[in-house]
């Protein structure tokens, strides 16, 4: 693979969850176009993600749940066992005109990403990240889990330790069901402590093999540059993976209106600069990010680092356009939003002090071995 390869699809521009829903913004899209206003996406990097079948998302997901998704799409009613058993239809994970298809085509674009990256590479996946999905049931909004499925193609073609580091504000408790106690299986979490799902206290290890870092409200810059400095990148280097799977989810910005940290895009892509080229595979996925201009910005900016693209200080009118036509009803931080969600793709830093709580956490962790 000569060049890193995006992986989207025009679904995630015409669908959504709902008028009212966190996942009613645009993200995906918004990353196409500004990525293609910047000159970022040519054709020959884009890839048209294709939609799983059945067969392959039964590989973790129950056949009776798959079955339940593609009819309930069909009939746009789930019965009470779709509720009950399956959690399909209730507020957090609503039934839409989409509801197989949009996540199907998430988790195709994972599992094609294990197969192009058999031989070394670097993939984006954005709609990926739907990490609390579970076998047989949606879960936080995620009606199947891609990344479970990304790593489970990843070992069908012969790919054997992978790092999986989860930068989202939510714990990936979806992720840990499928892979922990994998012993090739290296995961990290740094997520917000005592969000939902509640899950990822630190002394989890599920199994033996995962290493969570709640982290308090309000976490910064700064803390994160020395979460990222003493804890991800030692133990991805001392694990030698053969593929890193990272998902960067754009959550934990101080303007998302579902967490409660106080991070910067700046944060975000430095601990991708940090993971590059410490194994011949990466694929980068999506995951929660609930502000369609933080979202947009942070996740294009991605795209620019694994194309070794400084993100520019000012926008070209092309992609400006792209970030004025957005809007966020029904959220304060819609109303007046500020100039520099328009004009640029980095925000300035949010830098702060360390916190002891955070420093002995990592200690704390820092004395544990992979089981």
């Amino acid at each position: 693979m000569d060049r890193p390869l995006f992986i989207g699809h025009e679904i995630f521009r015409t669908s959504s969850y709902g008028r009212w829903h966190p996942l009613r913004v645009p993200r995906v899209s918004t990353v196409m176009d500004l990525s293609q206003a910047l000159g970022w996406l040519p054709k020959v990097q884009f890839v048209n993600s294709p939609r799983a079948k059945p067969a392959a998302l039964t590989r973790w997901h129950t056949r009776d749940y798959v079955d339940a998704l593609a009819r309930v799409e069909a009939t746009q009613e789930p019965t009470d066992e779709d509720r009950q058993r399956h959690d399909i239809g209730s507020v957090t994970n609503p039934v839409f005109p989409e509801i197989f298809r949009r996540p199907a085509t998430a988790a195709g674009g994972s599992i094609l990403a294990g197969e192009l990256l058999r031989d070394g590479g670097v993939i984006y996946n954005p709609p990926g990240g739907t990490h609390h999905g579970m076998p047989d049931r949606a879960n936080g909004f995620c009606f199947l889990n891609d990344p479970v499925l990304a790593m489970l193609s990843l070992r069908h073609h012969g790919v054997r330790r992978i790092a999986y580091v989860d930068i989202d504000a939510h714990h990936p408790d979806g992720v840990e069901v499928g892979f922990g106690g994998d012993p090739d299986c290296l995961m990290i979490s740094v997520h917000e402590d005592r969000l939902w799902p509640r899950t990822g206290g630190i002394d989890n290890d599920a199994g033996g093999n995962a290493f969570n870092l709640p982290v308090p409200r309000g976490f910064n810059d700064s803390e994160m540059a020395f979460v990222r400095d003493a804890f991800i990148l030692p133990r991805v280097r001392a694990f030698a993976p053969d593929a890193i799977v990272l998902l960067c989810g754009a959550d934990g910005v101080e303007e998302d209106p579902l967490s409660h940290l106080k991070l910067s895009n700046n944060a975000h892509w430095d601990v991708l600069r940090g993971l590059m080229g410490m194994a011949p595979r990466l694929l980068v996925l999506g995951g929660g990010g609930y502000n369609p201009w933080s979202v947009g910005r942070l996740w294009t900016g991605i795209w620019g680092i694994l194309n070794g693209q400084a993100p520019p200080e000012t926008l070209p009118p092309e992609a400006e356009a792209v970030l004025r036509a957005l809007r966020f009803d029904g959220n304060r931080r819609g109303k007046n939003p500020p100039e520099h969600w328009f004009t640029s793709l980095r925000d300035s830093p949010r830098e702060g002090p360390v916190r002891d709580e955070v420093r002995e956490a990592v200690a704390f962790l820092g004395k544990r071995r992979v089981g």
